[in-house]
């Protein structure tokens, strides 16, 4: 018997049934199979012995995923929609690097960016339930957003004066070479990641270099805390769902246990 258009595009976008649940875990495993090629042809003694494999292979992937992102496009009542969604751009970025290998050498091994499309276990996995929770965190990131950007530039200007101190204090001799040089010194040293490649040699060269890596430690700290004190606000709702209110001021975050407004300190009446 032959399928429907619209049975297909069932097959194809659902997963309530079968027929789909078993599309998209085939869809999953050709997507494993072919990161996993990627990732051995970049090794150069497996790349050498079984090279010619490998390729074809990836040839093979790649065919049989445009030919699933062309039914996808076939299907879907809503072409324009799809092919501009996040799945749709994710769908076309799988297939494009192994096409532009053609003409560019080794761009075929950024097919691993096919890994995002894994993210469709949500839906296979009915895992759904969860993404309310990613949602939260997502908020709380969003209105963490303007925090973070003050911080970041915060960090750009201790970054900037450090580094062009340590320019001009230790110089070239000690591998200081220019300011943008010593602005990488400050980031990684203020990152607390060391990777050792320039250090100080003067003494107070080093003092600096103490005093970035203790204010790397602090600052660690700061990201972290904004988050947090946005995910509180956002699960305060739910904590004070019984809560009383505020006759003064209407403030609704109060605790059962209050006497007083934490917002305008009025007497909370009992």
């Amino acid at each position: 018997m032959f399928l429907t258009k619209k049975r297909l595009a069932h097959i194809v976008f659902e997963s309530n049934d079968k027929a789909s649940r078993t599309f998209d875990l085939v869809l999953l495993w050709l997507i494993f199979g072919s990161i996993i090629v990627v990732i051995l042809d970049s090794v150069a003694s497996l790349h050498l012995k079984y090279g010619e494999i490998f390729y074809i292979l990836e040839l093979a992937f790649t065919l049989l995923f445009t030919l699933e992102y062309m039914l996808r496009v076939w299907l879907t009542s809503k072409t324009l929609k799809y092919v501009t969604s996040f799945y749709g751009i994710v769908d076309l970025l799988a297939i494009l690097p192994v096409y532009l290998s053609f003409f560019i050498l080794n761009t075929q091994l950024l097919s691993v960016i096919r890994a995002l499309r894994l993210l469709r276990v949500i839906r296979i996995l009915k895992l759904g339930r969860y993404l309310s929770e990613a949602d939260f965190l997502r908020e709380s990131l969003k209105a963490s957003a303007t925090k973070i950007q003050i911080f970041l530039f915060s960090v750009l200007t201790i970054v900037l004066i450090m580094g062009t101190l340590m320019f001009v204090v230790e110089g070239p001799a000690s591998g200081f070479t220019s300011i943008p040089v010593a602005m990488y010194w400050a980031i990684v040293t203020l990152t607390t990641v060391g990777f050792g490649d320039i250090t100080p040699q003067t003494p107070f060269g080093q003092l600096l270099a103490s005093l970035i890596m203790l204010l790397g430690y602090a600052i660690i700290a700061v990201p972290t805390g904004i988050v947090s004190s946005e995910m509180a606000k956002r699960r305060k709702p739910e904590h004070f769902e019984h809560a009383k209110s505020c006759t003064h001021c209407g403030f609704d975050h109060l605790e059962k246990g209050d006497k007083y407004c934490r917002n305008c300190g009025e007497q909370i009446p009992d």
